[in-house]
């Protein structure tokens, strides 16, 4: 199951309802920090987990000018499916392929100053988005989301700042010539 797959279960285990009510649900709840959302791939998720019978729409109903909207409703399955999926992915760590794992694996390929200069922008970036996050969270926090709502966020922002870190003690290892970088430099270094 996809990750928005799971988070529409979810909602729909509060109440029925239609894929643009569950858009501005995710939205309002900035749920879309933890899950990637796109309205199209929102509609799709509804169709596939109505094809799974996961889901079954309860009424279809149109507002003036408004295109008919179809209002959905988690099925057993579904709800049995939405608590083992997330059982599952409590349970058991994934094995997860972040793209700045893949950059990290090549980044010697470029020269030492280029390096640093590139994470020193991410590094820039980083800050940035650890700001935002805090902001975001105020945010929500105030419009009285319980804690038990912000985990996300708060695990989002607990890896940000590892990643911070761990960027900032790289560019200083490479900086300093500690961290081997050329083949000459990694042949000279006791293994």
């Amino acid at each position: 199951m996809t990750p928005l797959g799971l988070a529409v279960l979810r909602l729909l285990r509060e109440r029925p309802m239609h894929p643009y009510e569950v858009h501005q649900v995710i939205r309002d709840r900035a749920i879309d920090y933890a899950v990637k959302v796109r309205p199209g791939s929102l509609y799709h998720t509804f169709e596939r987990l109505h094809q799974l019978t996961l889901i079954e729409p309860v009424e279809t109903g149109r507002e003036g000018r408004r295109p008919e909207r179809t209002v959905y409703a988690i099925t057993e399955v579904g709800h049995d499916a939405y608590l083992d999926n997330l059982r599952n992915l409590v349970r058991y760590p994934e094995e997860e392929y972040p793209v700045f794992v893949t950059a990290v694996e090549m980044l010697r390929t470029l020269d030492r100053e280029e390096a640093v200069r590139l994470l020193e922008y991410r590094m820039t970036a980083l800050e940035a988005r650890l700001a935002a996050d805090e902001q975001v969270h105020t945010s929500l926090t105030k419009r009285g989301l319980p804690r038990t709502s912000l985990l996300d966020h708060e695990f989002r922002h607990a890896t940000r700042r590892a990643e911070l870190e761990w960027v900032r003690e790289l560019i200083s290892e490479i900086r300093s010539g500690t961290l081997p970088w050329t083949d000459d430099e990694i042949k000279e270094s006791p293994s």
